[in-house]
């Protein structure tokens, strides 16, 4: 079967060596996303274990559509009760448009009229439409006059890992938290800090990392669970595996810490929801606080750049008060710092090694690599 991982813009290079990793042939990154190839058994795998994709799409067909006539005569053509029984539920995502499709709307309500209207010609009956927890996703991608029809295999984004009902004032997505600790290059053997943790989402995806937990095992579902062809004992040998395979103790520490006792606490919760409540050292500390644990290992951190929090606090002063801390207190580490803020990054007031051009949602940023001497 062919697939298609949807990826978050800029990270297609670096999910894509994931999926390769997990057993993915055919693998070809395009553009917010990577096309691959495998069977039923990597479809579930990818599932379960990718960090950084939002969505896995199965792909159904590609046919010419140049008009709207052309898109419903290309749905019909498919025969649904293959794949939806007029009991089921269904939800039609439309991307991507043309000429005489240019409405993503309408694109996902002709696509929809094509399937139910062929439901009530051979059943007498239709499917309902569920926007939000229905039984088939449909996802339609108009690119200049072809159309891509896919399956959602995965249900609600990846990203979403089940961890996590308590999040800060900005969360950062799991799966962007993920691709940071990947471009780090942090190895499980080195120390991991984040001295501006917020809900924890960077140490506890780091402690993921470290134990071989997949990110899947702490959602309720995935999408092709509903599916006419879905192979229950084989999901069920997949999470075994993967159960078996996780690790019982770190190679080295994970901390992080946060000036707000309050975002401490979720990030306490969020730990204990995947079991490594225990593993992971969470505390409440003014960033003038912070010092070195040991004497090497990785910062990596996402402090607050305004467009997200506002700009009521003095945020100059305090990535002033970041550079400070990081040239003090942490000679013989490297430090990581994710910011949307050009002018703010300045005032760290350290000369970067490197920077690397990351997609916080459609806000372009820079996480910059400090080797401290």
């Amino acid at each position: 079967m062919e697939y298609f991982a949807t990826v978050a813009r800029g990270l297609e290079e670096l999910a894509a060596k994931e999926l390769e990793e997990l057993g993915a042939s055919s693998v070809e990154p395009g553009f917010c996303g990577v096309g691959f190839s495998g069977d039923r058994t990597l479809l579930y795998r990818v599932n379960l274990w990718a960090r950084l994709p939002f969505r896995i799409l199965v792909k159904l067909d590609e046919f010419p559509c140049k008009t709207p006539d052309d898109l419903y005569k290309g749905i019909q053509n498919i025969d649904w009760q293959n794949y939806l029984t007029p009991e089921q539920t269904l939800a039609v995502n439309a991307t991507g448009k043309n000429d005489e499709l240019n409405h993503t709307h309408f694109t996902a309500l002709q696509v929809k009229n094509a399937i139910v209207d062929q439901q009530q010609q051979d059943f007498g009956e239709r499917s309902d439409v569920e926007l939000y927890d229905p039984d088939l996703r449909i996802n339609v991608h108009i690119r200049g006059y072809f159309c891509t029809l896919s399956l959602d295999s995965s249900g609600s984004s990846l990203h979403r890992r089940g961890y996590r009902p308590a999040v800060g004032a900005a969360p950062l997505k799991e799966s962007l938290a993920a691709a940071l600790i990947q471009l780090s290059g942090w190895q499980p053997e080195q120390m991991f800090y984040d001295p501006l943790c917020g809900s924890g989402t960077l140490p506890i995806e780091a402690c993921l990392k470290a134990l071989n937990i997949a990110p899947g095992l702490f959602r309720e579902s995935f999408g092709f669970e509903t599916w006419s062809d879905f192979d229950l004992p084989l999901l069920e040998k997949l999470i075994a595996e993967a159960q078996a395979s996780q690790l019982d103790t770190l190679p080295a520490s994970i901390w992080g810490s946060d000036r707000d006792q309050e975002v401490i606490e979720q990030a306490k919760e969020n730990a204990t929801n995947c079991g490594v409540d225990d593993r992971i050292w969470l505390s409440q500390m003014e960033l003038s606080e912070v010092v070195a644990p040991a004497d090497t290992g990785v910062i990596l951190c996402n402090p607050p750049y305004g467009d997200r929090l506002g700009r009521d606090s003095d945020l100059e002063a305090f990535y002033k008060l970041l550079g400070s801390v990081l040239k003090q207190q942490f000679k013989g580490w490297t430090a990581f710092v994710l910011s949307g803020n050009k002018k703010l990054s300045q005032s760290i007031g350290l000369k970067s090694s490197d920077r690397i051009t990351v997609y916080n949602g459609t806000l372009p940023c820079q996480l910059m690599k400090y080797e401290l001497y």
